[in-house]
């Protein structure tokens, strides 16, 4: 019986174990067919308010999943989401190609992102296509997820956390108050171990294609090709190493095809096409092609389908990448009749034709202009990758970044297509590394412009495929997430990309009635790159840092006290609030004049240097802060106001204690260096009032015991102390008793309980300011801190002569005591 028992237990584990790896199997099986490209973890990083981190994944042709694993210490239900405002709510955004900037707004009241509300944990599952867009989910505790191929491109991913969004976040503030957050993340790519097989877990093989390069073809077919009118191109033609594929009803085949370079045309045709072995006889039958650029494409999601068994599918413009074709069978007759599992096959062979036009061509007939833009780097090493581009042509001039358009415009008279207005085209290459700057088009004309420019990245824009465009004041892409208009006036167009993907960009500039345009205008254009949007409009400076992977330089705008948002343009703080702001932060100092002139009237000199500088100090420090004048530098403005405000609270404290000048002078010697290291190494910490207060407590304690050990060091308790304790009881009690009398006439209580509610009436303001009401409370501050030590110092009474005076009538009571006793 015992023998069964342990067979019967031995098959159940072995059972189990084989269901374990069968379901280790079922949900790893990428473990067979990937490995690991890239892995890397991120250590705990803290956010401060208003405060963001990049992080970038290069994710190569071959990858099939990226892994993230993102812990954090932010513990917010979905109704305390609700609840919580945008400015102050950690987000973390996802981004293909470029950086995410969530708060491009044009207004100080909105903000206008692609906010995504999750009810549950954020996952994969949250994720459909997240190609060529931004999406932004609240900060959880845990995020796990895996982002497949299927869903994101290869090239380059970005995520982006931010503790809080809006104007206010590139705003300068001297406090930054509110709740911060930390997180630590893993992040690893997996790619396929094979170039054939793709899919999430690289189990879809994927046909490569074989390409030749075929002479130069009419590839519209009835136009000739003359000096003027180059209609021919360079034709690609591809097909599959297979002659014939076969597939059943509802099969799959996938292929691959990767367009390098700026191309016209792509076309998916059918050939020899057999069913049954019977050749042509193709009706019933539908052959559908689903084309998509960098990820798998599937039924519900692709860029481009249709029936190539009707007519071939034609891409115009597609763009530079590795493109994905997925061919699929359904014969109509089953599929209407809802039947399955016909074991007929059908035979076909496809070819791919990629259409090029020859250099310095481009358009649907290749009969416009083209050029190619050199980058010509700015000579200012201190801010990277600022460029400009000229057409490398000798048509125009290299002195200038501007160029004249006119020589450069194609002749209207041989467009193929007479349909349309003439186009001429201009391609760029952002570096890699750079997508953290933006591109800037500014179009200038002598009268009134007669152009239309559209962007476009990774192909040509046309009408009908287009990312960005201006054609007039009221059709343009401004209010895109990623497109900045600062200027359509009749005569000028001036705007930004923002934060544009590395990679081959491509400008059409469209003439509007080119037969009317009069002969003597002129129309300048420029592109360049900048690291910040309109020099951050004046109102700030520009910061370029690394991401935290180290593999981009993104920049960003540093605002001024009064302006905020991505380009510092807009105003926070009115002219007038400016105004009262510097009056309030800069009067409020004045309070330091009573505690300065009460040190002055006791001959307390040392205290009243440090009171009267420190309020000179503050005042100057909060003159430059808000922007009205700096005398010196701001950070030794900084380091004054603060330092002298420490010195001076500390010696509030050692004006209260009894002590000789030596002892003083000692003390704040000592204090001095404390206070100084405390300046210098981080003046605004919050916990520096906490350590302040600390220090002149522990001072006024120190200065107590030296007083105590000077003025009760003759104290000795008499020999017969441990024969006679109730006597010396009495002695103790008295003399505890003394030193009590003298504390209670140490100090005048009404200013000593004035003292301290003006005290917590600082502590207050300083708990409760944020970067909205600084001013107010500060400068609330800054009277009751003074406030509090001008009571303190008034708190101090002169018990010193009556001391004295009490000694002088003790000693003449002795002396007429003696004298009457020799009298007797």
């Amino acid at each position: 019986m015992a023998e069964t028992l342990i067979l019967n237990l031995y098959a159940f584990f072995f059972l189990l174990c084989f269901c374990c790896c069968c379901y280790s199997y079922d949900d790893h099986q990428v473990l067979y067919n990937t490995f690991t490209v890239s892995s890397f973890s991120f250590a705990e990083t803290t956010l401060k308010p208003y405060e963001w981190r990049y992080i970038r994944v290069d994710l190569p042709p071959w990858f099939s999943s990226m892994y993230l694993e993102l812990e954090s210490d932010i513990d917010l239900d979905i109704e305390s989401i609700g609840k919580v405002s945008r400015s102050s709510l950690p987000i973390i955004c996802f981004r293909d190609g470029s950086p995410p900037l969530p708060d491009v707004s044009n207004s100080s009241n909105s903000l206008n992102f692609s906010f995504v509300a999750v009810s549950g944990p954020l996952s994969n599952g949250s994720f459909g296509s997240a190609q060529n867009m931004e999406q932004c989910y609240p900060m959880q505790k845990n995020i796990v997820m895996k982002l497949t191929n299927e869903q994101i491109s290869p090239g380059v991913y970005y995520f982006g956390l931010f503790n809080g969004v809006g104007p206010a976040r590139t705003q300068s503030k001297m406090i930054t108050r509110g709740p911060s957050f930390s997180f630590k993340a893993n992040i690893s790519v997996e790619g396929c171990t094979s170039s054939t097989m793709w899919g999430p877990y690289c189990n879809l093989t994927v046909h490569s294609l074989s390409c030749s390069q075929s002479s130069q073809n009419n590839f519209l077919g009835n136009i000739s090709s003359t000096e003027n009118n180059q209609t021919s191109a360079n034709v690609v033609s591809c097909q599959n190493s297979i002659n014939n594929s076969c597939l059943g009803d509802g099969e799959l085949q996938v292929y691959s095809l990767e367009v390098v370079g700026m191309t016209e045309e792509l076309t998916v045709t059918l050939r020899n096409f057999t069913y049954s072995e019977t050749p042509g006889n193709s009706s019933g039958f539908v052959l559908m092609c689903y084309a998509r650029l960098g990820a798998m494409p599937l039924e519900n999601l692709h860029d481009y389908s249709g029936d190539i068994n009707k007519s071939p599918l034609v891409i115009r413009s597609p763009k530079v990448g590795r493109w994905y074709f997925a061919i699929i069978t359904r014969h109509m007759s089953k599929q209407l009749a809802g039947l399955r599992g016909n074991t007929n096959k059908v035979c076909f062979s496809i070819e791919w034709e990629v259409a090029e036009c020859l250099v310095g061509k481009a358009g649907p007939d290749c009969s416009w202009q083209s050029y190619s833009l050199q980058t010509v780097l700015r000579k200012n090493p201190s801010v990277p990758f600022e460029s400009y581009y000229l057409p490398s042509t000798g048509k125009v001039s290299s002195d200038s970044a501007n160029f004249r358009v006119e020589p450069l415009l194609s002749n209207s008279e041989f467009g193929g297509n007479k349909k349309d207005t003439p186009w001429t085209y201009f391609f760029l290459e952002v570096p890699r590394g750079a997508s953290g700057g933006n591109i800037h088009i500014r179009l200038t004309s002598s009268s009134e412009l007669k152009y239309q420019i559209y962007a476009r990245f990774g192909g040509f824009p046309s009408l009908d495929s287009w990312d960005y465009l201006y054609a007039n004041q009221t059709t343009n892409s401004d209010g895109s997430m990623f497109f900045k208009m600062y200027n359509s006036s009749g005569e000028t167009v001036s705007f930004y990309i923002l934060y544009a993907k590395e990679g081959t960009w491509s400008f059409g500039l469209r003439q509007i009635n080119p037969t009317k345009s009069a002969s003597g205008d002129s129309t300048t254009m420029s592109i360049s790159l900048e690291r910040c949007p309109k020099r951050c409009s004046s109102h700030g400076t520009c910061q370029s840092v690394l991401d935290s992977s180290g593999l981009m330089l993104f920049s960003y705008c540093s605002c001024d006290r009064n302006h905020g948002g991505f380009d510092c343009s807009i105003e926070i703080v009115s002219r007038q609030g400016h105004i009262w702001q510097s009056v309030s932060l800069i009067a409020s100092n004045a309070a330091a004049i009573m505690p300065a002139y009460w040190a002055l009237r006791q001959k307390a000199f040392a205290e009243w240097v440090l009171f009267t500088c420190s309020g000179i100090s503050s005042g100057l420090y909060h003159a430059c802060d808000v922007g009205t004048w700096c005398a010196l530098s701001f950070h030794v403005l900084q380091f004054m106001d603060f330092w002298l405000s420490f010195m001076a609270v500390v010696s509030t404290f050692v004006y209260l204690a009894a002590i000789d000048e030596v002892s003083k002078r000692t003390i704040h010697t000592v204090v001095a260096i404390v206070t100084a290291l405390m300046a210098i190494t981080g003046a605004t910490r919050s916990a520096n009032i906490i350590l302040v207060i600390a220090i002149g407590a522990l001072v006024l304690l120190v200065g107590w015991l030296i007083e105590f050990s000077t003025n009760f060091r003759s104290f000795s308790f008499p020999t017969g102390f441990y024969l006679n304790i109730l006597d010396q009881w009495e002695i103790i009690t008295r003399w505890f008793h003394n030193i009590l009398k003298t504390f209670l006439r140490r100090f005048r209580w009404g200013f000593l309980l004035a003292g301290f509610s003006a005290l917590a009436m600082a502590a207050i303001s300083w708990k409760v300011e944020n970067s909205e009401s600084y001013w107010i409370w500060h400068s609330v501050w800054h009277v009751s801190i003074y406030t509090s030590s001008f009571l303190f110092l008034c708190s101090k009474a002169n018990i010193i002569d009556s001391q004295d005076q009490g000694s002088q009538e003790q000693s003449y009571e002795l002396t007429r005591q003696s004298s009457f006793s020799r009298g007797e």
